[in-house]
């Protein structure tokens, strides 16, 4: 079903070869295991392996690439790197970071226009749990059970979906809130239906173990890492009151459903409410480690004030600044957030062509271009179902569709929900081959 595109491969060595080496002297860098394909180049919605196969790629590379792999306006962007500054002192200021942040502050609320550019979104949220201790004094922060914000050890310690094991302790004050999941209800209260029990029971205990010092409240708007969950309607209204209530900030991780991926430009927005510190990282980059932290003039005046530091080797680096700008510019100019609704619509209707056909699809759920299926064994209790997850990652790999898994709700850590995450310049028609993969793919299930 992939087109039949081949490119040279870039040394003589066989892709077996290349892989004995990898794994001689590669580091493992998580429980997964390398995929068994070595990429020789990516353009747009596809990767080519070192064969010259074309694989679709619905992860968007680590989730980062939303206008495609090695867009056009990127390649410029590094070309017109070669004359000018790469990477400068912290506090040297190159005019691509000063339009950066005059870009992205335009399409920002108007109260959260003090940005800081970093490299990760591990950095940003790190970044933000720092800003929120200071301005409040507090230290305790808030996250929710299905919550992945990164590997510092703030972000880390505020991180409840995976990667905690065997590491000593996480950083004192750091609590837990139940996923919002009326798919999976994590106090076994609603089905198909949230009305907040769970955030009432979970604020309940947060505040029997707290010594009253909160600082903030950390979460994503669709929660990527927690199975493609859509929060309920009125969701953000109870946790900034809930806030309010203790006096910590609200923070909200858009390292996955910002600029434009979710059909608006920030995911936010279809929340009614603004957050205190917004988190900005993957699709700001298109690809390149590029973040931000953006937050309001009287909450970066208060904590400058206070002595608030957290700068590193390339914080405002120009390199990076300059892609962003091009990426925004791709974004703004080619009304990608609406070609994601668009085409968001158009991926669910197919996706759900499959619930239709196969009783192990139990719901398809998501916003734009960012779409989770729920695959269970029997609809009626809803088991989970991660070797069928498995089996078409690897099946659907080896018929030219790359996605991965989420699902790390309440009710289990395994993936059962499979993520898929095209770029926001996927065609229709590779959208329907994707579709067409996994359907062969699920056919097959059948017959095991």
């Amino acid at each position: 079903m992939s087109d039949n595109v081949r490119s040279e491969a870039p040394s003589s060595r066989t892709k077996a070869e290349l892989m004995e080496v990898a794994k001689e002297y590669l580091f493992r860098y998580s429980h997964h295991e390398f995929i068994d394909i070595v990429v020789s180049r990516a353009q747009g919605s596809r990767v080519y392996d070192h064969d010259g196969r074309a694989v679709l790629d619905f992860s968007s590379g680590q989730m980062c690439s939303t206008i495609g792999h090695n867009h056009p306006a990127i390649l410029e962007a590094i070309e017109a790197s070669k004359n000018q500054p790469i990477h400068l002192y912290t506090y040297m200021l190159d005019e691509s970071v000063i339009e950066l942040a005059r870009k992205l502050g335009e399409l920002l609320p108007k109260e959260l226009r003090k940005v800081m550019f970093l490299s990760t979104g591990g950095e940003s949220n790190e970044s933000a749990i720092r800003m929120a201790k200071m301005h409040t004094g507090g230290f305790e922060v808030i996250s929710v059970d299905a919550s992945w914000h990164g590997m510092t050890a703030g972000a880390h310690s505020s991180t409840f979906g995976g990667g905690r094991k065997g590491y000593g302790p996480m950083m004192s004050g750091t609590f837990a809130l139940p996923l919002p999941n009326s798919f999976r209800c994590p106090i076994q209260h609603c089905r198909n239906t949230c009305d907040k029990t769970c955030l009432k029971v979970g604020f309940g205990m947060i505040d029997t173990m707290s010594t009253g010092s909160y600082a903030a409240l950390i979460t994503e708007p669709l929660f990527g890492a927690g199975g493609l969950t859509i929060p309920p309607d009125g969701y953000f209204d109870f946790l900034r009151q809930e806030c309010d209530k203790r006096n910590m900030l609200l923070i909200v991780d858009e390292a996955q459903t910002g600029l434009g991926r979710s059909g608006v430009m920030f995911t936010h927005e279809r929340t009614g409410i603004v957050p205190d510190i917004l988190t900005l990282s993957k699709t700001l980059g298109g690809g390149f480690a590029l973040s931000a932290t953006c937050t309001s003039a009287e909450i970066e005046e208060d904590v400058h004030d206070k002595g608030f530091i957290y700068h590193t080797s390339h914080t405002s680096d120009p390199m990076p600044a300059r892609i962003g700008l091009a990426v925004l510019d791709v974004i703004v100019r080619e009304e990608l957030a609406k070609r994601a609704e668009k085409l968001g619509n158009y991926f669910m209707e197919r996706l759900g062509n499959l619930m239709q056909k196969y009783e192990f699809v139990a719901d398809v759920r998501g916003m734009g271009l960012l779409i989770g299926v729920e695959l269970v064994k029997d609809r009626k209790t809803r088991t989970i179902y991660p070797e069928l997850g498995r089996y078409l990652v690897d099946k659907c790999f080896h018929s030219g569709l790359h996605f991965h898994l989420s699902g790390m709700a309440s009710a289990s850590k395994a993936g059962t929900v499979i993520k898929l995450a095209p770029p926001m310049t996927v065609s229709e028609a590779e959208l329907d081959e994707a579709v067409d993969i996994l359907d062969e793919a699920m056919s097959g299930w059948r017959y095991n």
